[in-house]
């Protein structure tokens, strides 16, 4: 019998930076073996050009995702909801396991201020497929 498969949402207010770079990097490094999501409290209507370039440098492509508001469905059928400045715009509920990520917010930075947040990101997304006991893969 196979373990079913663990699932993260990654929430912060406008889904148009951190949280779509932690889902590109849950998805390039776990081979599919998360399912992820991502959503925002108050959703942008484009992803962060920014983070969609700092993203394609470690070759993970964000371009065709699109920010989604966040709805209690998403955080009841996630065993991991990871939270990124959105405080108290994040639904609690019993049973899910929330972890809080403080993180610079990528908004209007350049690529340089970007790119150290991609980074940090890259490593607390490891550390969580590690604790998920998901094999992360390499490039």
């Amino acid at each position: 019998m196979t373990a079913p498969t663990p699932s993260v949402l990654f929430v912060c207010v406008h889904n148009a930076g951190r949280s779509q770079m932690a889902a590109g990097f849950v998805r390039a490094l776990s081979g599919g073996a998360v399912e992820v999501r991502s959503a925002g409290s108050m959703p942008a209507e484009r992803i962060n050009p920014v983070a969609v370039e700092a993203m394609r440098e470690v070759g993970v492509d964000l371009t065709g995702e699109q920010p989604k508001v966040l709805t209690p469905e998403a955080v009841q059928a996630s065993d991991v909801v990871v939270t990124m400045g959105c405080g108290d715009a994040c639904p609690f509920y019993p049973g899910v396991r929330y972890e809080d990520w403080q993180l610079d917010d990528p908004a209007g930075q350049g690529i340089e201020a970007v790119r150290p947040i991609r980074d940090e990101i890259r490593g607390r997304v490891v550390t969580l497929l590690e604790s998920l006991g998901v094999p992360v893969r390499t490039a």
